[in-house]
């Protein structure tokens, strides 16, 4: 096995995770701590056709990936992201910032800002860059 990205002296590189994957931190999110079960419950409010099997085969394999710890000293085992939900998003967007923006924030910055920000969400970023926002 290789163990390219990865620095002697650091903490173990966790994978990025996959668009599905995201889905299950988000769920994991709102939840906390949680059985398969619970995720599907959860889940199949938003998407009716979401299968449990597909649930626990998704956490199984995040777990593998070391994506998710396990608890397993309940006859059902409880699944909790590794990564805190704040550390997993910064990470995430630091990668975008590096592969699609050439290293620049303000670039990342200026695109969401032209695309995807409304205006009641502009004027709240305008009251955290006045330093009003506390």
């Amino acid at each position: 096995m290789s163990n390219s990205g990865t620095h002697q002296g650091k903490k173990n590189v966790i994978p990025k995770p996959t668009a599905a994957e995201m889905e299950i931190f988000k769920l994991l999110w709102v939840l906390g701590p949680a059985t398969a079960k619970q995720v599907h419950e959860t889940g199949v409010k938003e998407r009716p056709e979401l299968a449990y099997a597909s649930v626990l085969r998704m956490l199984q394999v995040m777990h593998s990936k070391g994506l998710l710890a396990r608890d397993e000293s309940q006859r059902a085992h409880v699944y909790s992201a590794v990564e805190a939900q704040d550390d997993l998003q910064t990470n995430l967007v630091k990668d975008l910032i590096q592969k699609a923006f050439s290293g620049s924030a303000k670039a990342l910055v200026l695109a969401a800002l032209r695309s995807h920000v409304s205006k009641e969400e502009r004027a709240e970023i305008q009251k955290f860059l006045h330093g009003d926002e506390k």
